[in-house]
């Protein structure tokens, strides 16, 4: 079933920072994100607008920039995406706005603090007064804390305990072999290596995932996938062994938000179907209850549809995109689209 795009009308502008609950309930349902990056950074600043029971489970594979740097020195895992979710729930009150600037504040010196995030820099802080940077308690005790001091509008967990890298299977990531399926390993290298992702596996492949993360999704009544960088934000939870499990057989339903365009030097050539064929690929036992697409983006609707009810769902078109025309979600109309689905 294809729901039409007029389901979901435009939020109008001074509505843009209230809240679209569910009619009918004081604090919403219980809702996981995933993802990483930018893409969670949106599906966030959304949720947050629709219900108060929040968990976000970060991909924790980054080895770029801040990050990076954090990771290989101290041996932590990357806080950047951390950090970038609990940005994206802070309120659009003074007190949510400064602390989400300040956490993603960059340093503009040439030295030793080039480019590192302050958020980054706090988060790796507390893990360390609260019982050593990289042990458990510490990990999620650390992110509780800087969520109350943003007043954070739900809570961010790690997908695992351990930092892991991404090892991904490229076919033609050197041009003079097309054909070649090279493996690169590294979440940045995956990110802009050319040629065509096939694939993904994580090292350590069978990393401990964080525990208050799977209490979350067994507990939760509606888990969303995407919007986000498919292979290295989306698919990595399907491949933390306990997590997939928890995610296959939790009693929630599953939302998959799609992106609005391809991803530079991931998914350069792929239609919105085959985002969700490489989905099934990568987790064969996943249920999806509803897909969420533009309809403006989505050239060809009976083969999406199609994809969507091979994975035992419906799709859903709605108006979710940003006005400026970049493929960016409005994060109030990506907000009203899930409302209704969580109301259906």
């Amino acid at each position: 079933m294809t729901s039409a795009a007029n389901e979901h009308p435009r939020v109008p502008d001074e509505e843009r920072n209230g809240t679209v609950k569910p009619s009918g309930s004081t604090e919403g349902p219980k809702v996981v994100a995933l993802g990483g990056g930018h893409g969670l950074y949106a599906s966030l600043s959304a949720l947050r607008r629709v219900t108060d029971r929040l968990t976000a489970v970060v991909t924790v594979a980054d080895d770029g920039g801040s990050s990076g740097r954090l990771r290989r020195e101290l041996g932590v895992l990357p806080p950047g995406d951390l950090r970038m979710a609990l940005a994206a729930l802070c309120g659009d009150d003074e007190w949510g706005q400064t602390w989400r600037d300040v956490v993603q504040h960059r340093f503009g010196s040439e030295g030793d603090l080039k480019d590192h995030a302050v958020g980054n820099l706090l988060i790796v802080a507390l893990w360390e007064l609260l019982g050593g940077a990289g042990t458990a308690g510490s990990t999620v005790a650390g992110l509780d804390w800087v969520g109350r001091l943003l007043g954070a509008h739900g809570r961010v967990l790690p997908m695992a305990a351990v930092p892991m890298d991404i090892v991904a299977e490229v076919r033609g990531a050197d041009p003079a072999r097309p054909g070649e399926v090279t493996r690169v390993k590294g979440q940045v290298a995956c990110a802009k290596t050319p040629g065509s992702v096939l694939g993904i596996s994580l090292v350590p492949a069978d990393p401990p995932a964080c525990p208050e993360a799977l209490a979350a999704v067994e507990d939760a009544d509606w888990i969303v996938f995407g919007p986000g960088s498919w292979f290295t934000s989306v698919l990595p939870h399907l491949k933390v062994p306990a997590l997939a499990r928890a995610l296959t057989t939790a009693r929630a339903r599953r939302v998959v938000a799609l992106n609005l365009a391809p991803q530079p030097g991931e998914t350069d050539d792929f239609s919105p179907q085959t985002h969700l064929e490489v989905l099934q690929a990568h987790a064969p036992d996943l249920r999806v209850d509803v897909v969420l697409a533009d309809g403006g983006v989505v050239d060809d609707p009976a083969a999406l549809d199609k994809a969507v009810q091979a994975l035992g769902g419906r799709l859903v078109l709605a108006d979710v995109a940003a006005d400026d025309g970049s493929p960016r979600h409005e994060p109030a109309r990506l907000a009203q689209a899930l409302v209704q689905i969580f109301s259906e």
